[in-house]
């Protein structure tokens, strides 16, 4: 089994990136917004502990499968213990099961992810962000928080930190999967 964390900022491109990537390697992609978007039509609101809890249950169910892979998408903020923690905690999830674990970071300036937070791709499977002032605005506050790593701080053996400014979604998925070997 092999576990892709694709980890970025908001509106960097994980997403799309983790599209491509599927596309090319038969890994499966789990977003970050495939569980965020149904709680938040269920409960009116961004429920933290319901999200984990149904991850939860898709990465169990999916650890233990024949399944190839699985690419799993995340805002990962540096400064927070918690994400570190999270980040562990998944990983114990899927360690049982003899899985590689692979870390891919893109980056992109806010002014870019900006103007992707509009993109019909990204509008078509996040609901959520449809409300362009609101995520916007979410984009501008993620100042509060370290959402690019340091160079050396990404504990996994595997990991690839890709400026994805200029480069389209297949260019970066092909990146990782050449550098991954997946």
């Amino acid at each position: 089994m092999k576990l892709v964390f694709l980890i970025g900022s908001g509106a960097v491109g994980k997403m799309t990136v983790g599209q491509e990537l599927m596309k090319q390697t038969g890994l499966r992609l789990f977003h970050n917004h495939m569980m965020i978007e149904p709680v938040i039509e269920i409960f009116g609101r961004y429920d933290g502990p319901t999200v984990n809890a149904l991850r939860d249950v898709i990465f169990r169910s999916f650890a233990a499968s024949d399944a190839y892979g699985m690419i799993f998408t995340y805002m990962w903020a540096f400064d927070l213990q918690q994400d570190w923690n999270y980040v562990e905690h998944v990983k114990s999830i899927f360690a049982p099961y003899s899985t590689e674990f692979y870390c891919a970071e893109l980056i992109a300036p806010k002014e870019v992810r900006l103007a992707r937070n509009a993109t019909p791709n990204r509008l078509r499977h996040k609901a959520s962000k449809r409300d362009l002032a609101f995520s916007s605005a979410m984009i501008e506050q993620e100042e509060g928080y370290r959402l690019v790593s340091n160079p050396g701080e990404v504990p996994f053996e595997h990991y690839l930190r890709i400026d994805n400014t200029d480069l389209t979604p297949e260019a970066a998925a092909r990146l990782i999967r050449e550098r991954f070997g997946l």
